[in-house]
């Protein structure tokens, strides 16, 4: 889906909004429960509509015979879940205005549910009641017409980005409190590239609306050998309870197996998660402070390399002791949560790199063990509904430098969407990824990624109808920007962008006082103006001659404004 596709989505979320605010009985914060029980309608439709042909042929194949099964049951194979036609989205828009459509909308959700048990309790119902009124009976078959001519054919987490868009339009509680906030799509997808995801189990003990697995899924699908079936599975954790609802449609959506549970991750570990899974990826809440140190201290996923606390107690008369800072929790879980081959992709604020007192302590020992690999700093303005800048933590249990991390600074490296947001485009993630490629000794993946941008180089067009973009010159930039830093197709330290790190020696990580900020050890590119010693001495000289003569000026002309001021109020 290109911008202007997402944006021309987005309008039509705000045309549905619209008809919700003007007409009927919801408060903002509700909107966005029925829109996207819609959006899951015309979603699913899509989406069953790619397997419908198979789906069918296999049950007429063994209908009436020994080997006949239920039809919803070949679906749920096929596909993830089964749509009969009375529950499709077309069936719902095309009734007659006199039919009850909110009652026929919940029947729908009701018939979804009876065949996925993973929907159990989840889709939208008697919302759709609230929605029309006296003065204007036909708001719900509205909102399903605003839907109808929404592009379906996405490779993005389609949910995500509308969970985004009502967050950011109506400050929905969910995204504003505690410092959560959704992870947009291509940082998400950036994380995937650098994972590289095969098969197994993965865990995000903070999932929001399952963004993280549905890129993942996307990545093993597009890497997977021809009809080899993606075996994932998803497990994830999520403290509101609207918000889980949402991620069992987006697992179910994009025909991810899995499970989702309705807890708090500091107090309850409903998957067993210590030392369990072959994948972590999550975006927590950023530094939360009122977590019990007494529930969390005795847990071996919070304590293996120490738990956070305060130098001295800061709790008063009957009030629990709390950690100063759960940034550490949710590092500690990530590490802790792996298997023996296990890796994992955190996104985390800036300031957890550097954190003192107890924090500093734990990733000290998080360091000596060898399970961090590789740290990210990201560009600001990165997310839609905070500036807070972050930085991402790549750990692997099995990483073979043991006393080594590999540090990438990326904030300049971005694209502009609007004045006041940013993302990465499909190269630059490709571009940023091939460097931990590189880093692991796979140059052949490097070679991969130039021949494919020498080919997009040679099929380009000279013009493009976007005035902004030159697509031969565009490719041409992508190739230099590899070749002009690694040129030998093997990785090396490149000053601005990434340094491997060790533990001990000069400017190692130990002489940074066990430092996790990139910025520490990349550097900076200082330009080379191609001037000698002398000819710049000379340039200088030359300059200040310059700015003393302007000075000069400068009093001339100050004297002169003070004259004339001083004639005008004489002469009044």
């Amino acid at each position: 889906m290109t911008n202007k596709q997402l944006k021309n989505l987005k309008d039509r979320l705000w045309q549905g909004a619209d008809q919700l605010r003007a007409n009927s009985g919801l408060k903002s914060t509700e909107y966005a429960t029925p829109i996207l029980g819609l959006i899951f309608l015309r979603f699913a439709q899509s989406k069953y509509s790619q397997y419908e042909a198979g789906i069918n042929a296999e049950y007429e194949k063994n209908k009436s015979s020994r080997a006949e099964r239920p039809i919803h049951e070949i679906a749920i194979e096929k596909c993830g879940f089964y749509l009969p036609d009375e529950a499709k989205f077309d069936y719902l828009l095309n009734l007659p205005e006199s039919v009850n459509l909110a009652e026929k909308t919940k029947t729908v959700m009701e018939e979804i549910e009876k065949y996925t048990t993973e929907l159990a309790d989840t889709l939208p119902k008697d919302v759709y009641y609230n929605i029309n009124s006296e003065d204007d009976p036909l708001v719900l078959a509205k909102l399903f017409k605003v839907f109808k001519d929404i592009p379906t054919d996405v490779s993005l987490d389609i949910f995500g980005e509308i969970y985004e868009f009502f967050l950011g339009e109506f400050a929905l509680a969910e995204g504003q409190g505690g410092g959560e906030f959704f992870t947009p799509s291509t940082v998400v997808r950036y994380m995937v590239e650098v994972l590289a995801p095969t098969d197994g189990e993965i865990f995000d003990p903070a999932c929001g609306s399952g963004g993280m697995f549905v890129q993942t899924a996307h990545y093993i699908a597009q890497h997977a050998e021809k009809g080899n079936e993606i075996n994932l599975r998803a497990y994830g954790v999520e403290k509101t309870g609207a918000t889980v609802k949402l991620a069992k449609m987006n697992l179910v959506l994009n025909n991810i197996r899995g499970s989702i549970t309705e807890a708090n991750s500091y107090y309850r570990d409903p998957y067993d998660c210590f030392g369990r899974f072959n994948y972590v990826m999550e975006n927590p809440p950023f530094n939360v402070d009122e977590v019990e140190l007494d529930q969390v201290k005795p847990q071996p996923r919070f304590n293996t390399y120490g738990v956070p606390q305060n130098k001295t107690k800061k709790a008063k008369g009957d009030a629990k002791e709390t950690v100063p800072n759960a940034n550490y929790l949710w590092i500690n879980l990530f590490a802790t949560s792996l298997n023996d081959n296990g890796r994992a992709a955190l996104v985390m604020a800036n300031s957890a790199s550097d954190a003192g007192h107890s924090e500093k302590d734990i990733r000290i020992k998080l360091i000596e063990s060898g399970v961090i690999s590789q740290m990210v700093t990201l560009p600001t303005n990165m997310f839609t509904s905070v500036t807070l800048p972050a930085t991402l933590w790549f750990f692997n249990k099995a990483k073979p430098h043991e006393d080594e991390i590999l540090f990438i600074d990326a904030r300049n490296i971005f694209t502009q969407i609007d004045r006041a947001h940013r993302k990465f485009s499909d190269e630059q993630i490709k571009n940023l990824a091939i460097i931990s490629r590189l880093y692991e000794g796979k140059t052949d993946e490097f070679t991969t990624l130039l021949d494919e941008y020498r080919a997009e180089l040679t099929a380009a067009p000279e013009t493009s109808d976007d005035e902004d973009i030159q697509p031969k010159l565009y490719w041409q930039e992508q190739i230099n920007w590899l070749t002009s830093r690694f040129p030998e197709g093997k990785y090396v330290d490149v000053i601005g962008l990434c340094k491997a790190a060790r533990l001990n020696g000069e400017d190692g990580i130990i002489d940074q006082d066990y430092s996790l900020n990139p910025g520490r050890y990349v550097g900076v590119v200082i330009e080379d103006d191609g001037m000698t010693e002398d000819e710049f001495k000379a340039e200088m000289r030359l300059l200040n001659v310059e700015l003393t003569a302007l000075n000069a000026e400068a009093q001339k002309l100050e004297r002169t404004i003070a004259d004339n001021l001083r004639s005008l109020v004489g002469g009044v």
